[in-house]
């Protein structure tokens, strides 16, 4: 099994919600883990229907960090949105 693989299934096999806090702090820096919440914000605002320039402005950061996320949110069949959709409800305005 790859290494990338192999983190997957590990991902995917935690079911207690502690027990992955406790895994993140363990792999993760917490410079890692700050991208990693900015990743996820910046995806939840597009799929809310934040413009690319408003997050851009509200965040401090380049158009460029944006535009992967809502290339992703566009993707047919995207996960990421399917779990946004799940979570938040369906997206845009």
């Amino acid at each position: 099994m790859n290494t990338r693989h192999e983190l997957e299934k590990i991902f995917a096999d935690i079911q207690d919600h502690q027990e992955m806090v406790t895994f993140f702090q363990e792999i993760f820096t917490q410079k890692e883990i700050k991208d990693l919440e900015l990743r996820w914000e910046l995806l939840k605002e597009l799929h809310a229907g934040h413009t690319q320039r408003n997050i851009a402005s509200r965040h401090k950061i380049s158009l460029c960090k944006i535009t992967r996320g809502s290339k992703i949110l566009k993707k047919p069949g995207s996960i990421t949105k399917k779990l946004l959709d799940a979570r938040y409800g369906t997206g845009g305005k």
